[in-house]
């Protein structure tokens, strides 16, 4: 069964607070949601004005907080790009603590990724080597905690299907998977429908994500990833991928989450995304029950 959730992205330009955004859910009865981990203190946060969690919050209260609303995580984003020279240092430690938190917070699934620069001071195979080496360290960790570690196509490298392929093959285990984006993998100049189904295998989660069609005139080829989709989702021009790759994941017997990202401005235009994705999910679910 497909389930629909969204990242609080969609409110970091609203500057809400985290509970705010599960009031947000509640009210629009999304079971699901996903935001970022941040591994020491911000200013922004602790104000009430960033709409993701510190790993200095108690785990087990906020799990029961949201119980109280109704809602779960689906995913914890700990995605500090790792192809930079100090993702052995930071992006490591920073993983790893977002498992060991997100253990007692109900969730188990972590996305990761890499950045959208080559890193000027490595060659390809230099740079493959060293992120593998972290994710070596942080499987370790994955599998004690039983968590699921996602590699996020956003990248120089994870756009690339070639060393998508590598990467997921670093290491044969189940606990490392590849969360799928809609927009990402469009913005970065590669068709969505046949990245996905390289990979439908090993998808364990789904950012939808649509891209509006003068971000795709400036910049597809240019950017590897954007934040949010800036146009309501069903109206850009990914909306064709989109549905195919729903496609693939319904034929692929796919059970997880579609993460919706997309500006919300203040709730309304994120409010029009979910009553497409809705639409979308309800005819998906109805596919998956008659297989």
């Amino acid at each position: 069964m497909i389930e629909i959730g969204f990242h609080t992205d969609a409110f970091n330009s609203s500057y809400w607070s985290f509970e705010k955004c599960l009031e947000w859910a509640q009210e629009n009865d999304v079971p699901y949601i996903e935001c970022g981990t941040i591994d020491g203190v911000s200013w922004l946060h602790g104000l009430g004005y960033q709409p993701h969690v510190a790993l200095h919050e108690d785990p087990l209260g906020l799990r029961r907080k949201m119980d109280d609303y109704g809602v779960r995580f689906s995913q914890l984003d700990a995605a500090y790009p790792i192809s930079l020279p100090t993702g052995p240092s930071l992006g490591v430690r920073y993983i790893q603590n977002t498992i060991r938190w997100a253990y007692l917070a109900g969730c188990r699934h972590i996305d990761t990724t890499d950045h959208m620069f080559k890193p000027e001071s490595l060659t390809n195979e230099e740079a493959m080597e060293m992120m593998k080496r972290v994710y070596g360290e942080v499987l370790e960790d994955a599998v004690q905690y039983d968590m699921i570690i996602n590699i996020e196509p956003h990248g120089y490298y994870t756009t690339k299907p070639e060393f998508m392929e590598r990467m997921l093959n670093f290491f044969d285990t189940p606990h490392l998977r590849m969360n799928m984006d809609t927009g990402n993998t469009f913005i970065a100049g590669q068709d969505p429908v046949a990245f996905l189904e390289q990979f439908k295998d090993r998808v364990s989660h789904v950012h939808i994500k649509d891209v509006s069609e003068s971000l795709a005139a400036a910049a597809r080829g240019e950017l590897t990833g954007i934040a949010v989709s800036h146009t309501v989702i069903g109206e850009g021009v990914n909306v064709d991928n989109i549905k195919k790759c729903v496609d693939i994941l319904v034929d692929s017997g796919y059970d997880g989450v579609f993460s919706i990202e997309c500006e919300g401005q203040g709730g309304p235009m994120i409010e029009k995304s979910l009553a497409w994705v809705r639409e979308i999910v309800n005819d998906a679910n109805q596919r998956l029950a008659a297989k």
